[in-house]
């Protein structure tokens, strides 16, 4: 997690990462549930670099070894 969303990492993380146990049928939304992450903060989702669709976040698509990113909503100028 990064940016605003670091506060959500629990205690122990380091570089804004922490290995997890996911369940076989748990979905990114559940993982995002999981760390009480506003669903609408997590608005980039990558899975091993590769964007995750919003409607692909309910489905357990997660493997062993994969690494998820989340991002909240970005803005530049």
């Amino acid at each position: 997690m990064y940016a605003s969303l670091a506060p959500y990492l629990p205690q122990g993380a380091v570089h804004n990462a922490i290995a997890i146990d996911v369940k076989e049928d748990e979905s990114v939304f559940g993982i995002i549930d999981r760390y009480h992450v506003p669903r609408e903060s997590a608005h980039l989702v990558l899975i091993n670099g590769l964007y995750v669709e919003p409607a692909d976040r309910e489905s357990p698509i997660l493997k062993e070894g994969d690494v998820l990113a989340l991002w909240p909503p970005v803005a530049g100028g």
